[in-house]
């Protein structure tokens, strides 16, 4: 049996991509080496010079996962020159903090091979750069694990070792008051669930404390990295696809991340060939989509170019923090994550519908075409933005940035998800109620068995008459996407309705899937008005649910 069946990805296969990603740079480097102004004409908010710092910070993170001398000893003349006068300072929440992170921990994974062989006036002069990211102030998000990072270098190495521990225990107390628990966190205040969970709140705590051998911190931050894991492999497509949904998509197999490193750690429930099977899926998934251009060089992007994924932060270079994702290769080439047989992945094994309390979310999953679905129930930023307030997302779909709007109910035409609302998932269920503007309330809750879901949306607080459209899944090549009215509604693509004079019910049965021949979905499911602020629902296998949005209880099994 071959090594690797479903990926025909290896070590060296992973090698040869780094190698190839830090050869495809070199010649952007300027003379000095310590910027990379890498071509495009996205420049981000922070400017050139801070991009140049960017493509150094991020691919020299490639180089220390790689642990080529050849190359590090090239980044080592960048950093003598950055640090004597050409990068900028670390300042108040300015993008250097960021890209000091990446720096520090290159130099910590790579310290015998780069550090120690520094000049001495030049390590005095990079940690004395370094040495302000410890009271620069972070954005109460995921940054606040920078300072940890840095300070967790400055500390190993003896530089200012008071201020440095400071600035350890003030980011891990900071992102106490964002575990949700069931090993999620939310990036910053709110209820922002996204890819930040797995390659920033996992990875720099858990990587802190491996390095600095700290078992106390390794087993609590270990222990929640491995629940998370347990959710997150089940966030992977049949054709190693993530979850398209959150910002700072255009980082791609930077997914693997989190996956590579509950092996490197010991704190993972994944087999050694499950962990490398996902892994080498979502790396082979993007190299096949584009991922680098004729250059060799990432762009900017998911797949082609797509300027609804940016944001004003990313640059030219923003894409190498998908050299998270070789963070495997800190296994040694015999560790069993190299040399067990791929097992396949939990979509592959299974139908399945999996309900994550913390975030509130209800994951679908099909054997047959490999698809992951993830109905949204308590994931939202701080603005209205399609990448965090649709009702569902998956690892084959992208959400629509204009009309018409996927996944939405419309009130009045009005798309907007804002002020979520949590009501609980449960067996094959999630609910949750959001505001579309002031006094109308949407309470919304769907059941899904299968590729078949069932959407139940009560609308309060709009003027009787006023028209509610319900979407379904975005078009997508290869894909069926199917919205059938069930109650309150009527017609074909974007079902419509108009609200009574109290709280209306709306009914949808939807479908994505990429079977070729799928059995009709009125052979699947039935839903009909109970009269009393509910709906029933019995699927073909036998499964009878009442719906009812405005209950105490959202979803329950019913004999009759």
């Amino acid at each position: 049996m071959p090594l690797s069946p479903y990926t025909g990805l290896t070590r060296a296969h992973w090698e040869a991509a780094a190698d190839a990603l830090l050869a495809a740079v070199e010649p952007y480097a300027t003379g000095d080496r310590a910027l990379y102004h890498l071509p495009g004409d996205h420049e981000s908010w922070s400017g050139r010079l801070c991009d140049g710092l960017e493509g150094y910070a991020r691919t020299l993170l490639l180089a220390a996962f790689r642990r080529d001398e050849a190359v590090l000893e090239r980044y080592a003349d960048g950093l003598a020159a950055g640090v004597s006068g050409v990068w900028p300072r670390i300042e108040d929440r300015a993008q250097p903090l960021v890209e000091a992170a990446s720096i520090a921990l290159a130099l910590r994974l790579t310290r015998p091979l780069l550090w120690d062989r520094l000049p001495d006036a030049v390590r005095q002069r990079a940690a004395a750069w370094l040495g302000d990211a410890l009271h620069a102030e972070p954005w109460p998000c995921n940054w606040q694990l920078f300072p940890v990072t840095v300070g967790g270098f400055l500390q190993e190495i003896g530089y200012r070792p008071e201020a440095s521990r400071e600035a350890i225990d003030r980011g891990l107390a900071r992102i106490e008051d964002w575990y949700a628990g069931d090993g999620w966190y939310t990036d910053g205040d709110g209820r922002k669930f996204d890819h930040y969970n797995g390659w920033a709140m996992h990875l720099y705590p858990v990587l802190h404390a491996w390095l600095a051998d700290d078992e106390r911190l390794l087993e609590l931050y270990g222990g929640r990295l491995s629940r998370h894991l347990a959710d997150y492999a089940r966030m992977f497509g049949g054709d190693g696809a993530p979850m398209r949904q959150g910002r700072s998509l255009t980082y791609r197999f930077a997914t693997a991340a989190p996956l590579w490193l509950g092996a490197l750690t010991g704190h993972t429930p994944l087999a050694p060939g499950v962990t490398r099977r996902l892994a080498s899926g979502a790396l082979s998934y993007f190299l096949d989509r584009g991922a680098v251009d004729a250059n060799g060089l990432l762009t900017l992007d998911w797949h082609g170019p797509d300027p609804s994924v940016l944001q004003g932060y990313s640059g030219p270079a923003s894409p190498y923090w998908a050299s998270k994702g070789f963070l495997g290769l800190l296994l040694p080439a015999g560790h069993p994550v190299w040399t067990a047989t791929e097992e396949p992945a939990p979509v592959e094994r299974e139908d399945a519908v999996t309900a994550l309390a913390a975030p509130n979310w209800l994951l679908q999953s099909t054997r047959s075409d490999g698809l992951v679905r993830l109905h949204n129930h308590g994931s939202e930023d701080v603005r209205y933005d399609p990448y965090y307030t649709r009702l569902a997302y998956s690892t084959a779909t992208a959400p629509s940035a204009s009309p018409p709007y996927d996944n939405s109910v419309l009130v009045g035409g009005d798309p907007s998800r804002t002020d979520i609302v949590p009501l609980g998932v449960g067996d094959g269920w999630a609910a949750s109620r959001h505001s579309v503007r002031d006094g109308v309330r949407v309470t919304s809750v769907v059941l899904a068995e299968g590729a078949v879901e069932v959407r139940v949306h009560e609308v309060a607080g709009a003027p009787p008459g006023t028209e509610v459209r319900v979407t379904g899944w975005a078009p997508s090549e290869g894909l069926r996407a199917e919205l059938l009215p069930a109650v309150g509604l009527s017609g074909e693509g974007e079902p419509a309705g108009t609200t009574s004079a109290g709280p209306t019910l709306f009914a949808v049965v939807a479908r994505l899937t990429a079977d070729p021949d799928p059995a009709p979905l009125a052979d699947l499911v039935t839903v009909r008005p109970s009269g009393d602020g509910a709906v029933d629902v019995r699927f073909g296998g036998g499964r009878r649910v009442r719906i009812q949005p405005s209950g105490e209880c959202p979803v329950t099994d019913s004999d009759t």
